[in-house]
C-alpha cells in the first residue's frame, strides 16, 4: 500500500525563471516527450517509466532530471507502508505556448488549476 505525499517537494525552490531553452530541448526529446505523456494522469517513479517508456533506468533518471530542471515535471515522495518510499515523478503543465518576435523567443507554461499561478512566462534573446 502506498500514498503520495503531494507536499514533500525535493529539490529547491527556484527564485529565478526556468531557461526557456531548456524548456525546448526537452520537448524535442523524445524520451522526454514519451515521459511527459505517461505521466500525464498519473505520477510515476523512473522504474515505472523505464518500464512504460522502454527506456534504461539511467536515461529514465537522466530525462527526468532535464524536465524537473525546465519545470515540466514536479517531483514528490510516494510513500510507502513498508517504510520504503520512492520518489515519483508527474506532468505539472497544461500547455506550452512559444512565440518568436522582435528577436527573442518567450515560452509560456500554463500551469494545472490547482496551482497558485496559472501561467509563467520566460523569454530568452535570439543568438
Amino acid at each position: 500500500m502506498s500514498a503520495t505525499n503531494p507536499e514533500a517537494r525535493r529539490g529547491w525552490q527556484r527564485d529565478e525563471p526556468v531557461d526557456p531553452q531548456a524548456v525546448l530541448a526537452a520537448l524535442d526529446d523524445d524520451a522526454c516527450r514519451a515521459i511527459l505523456e505517461a505521466t500525464a494522469e498519473t505520477a510515476l517513479t523512473a522504474t515505472e517509466l523505464s518500464d512504460q517508456c522502454d527506456i534504461p533506468m539511467s536515461t529514465a533518471y537522466r530525462k527526468v532530471e532535464m524536465l524537473t530542471e525546465a519545470d515540466l515535471v514536479a517531483e514528490q515522495v510516494r510513500i510507502n507502508t513498508s517504510g520504503k518510499h520512492a520518489t515519483e515523478y508527474r506532468k505539472n503543465f497544461d500547455d506550452v505556448l512559444v512565440s518568436v518576435a522582435d528577436g527573442s523567443v518567450e515560452v509560456e507554461l500554463t500551469k494545472p488549476d490547482d496551482e497558485t499561478d496559472s501561467a509563467a512566462t520566460y523569454a530568452v534573446a535570439d543568438d
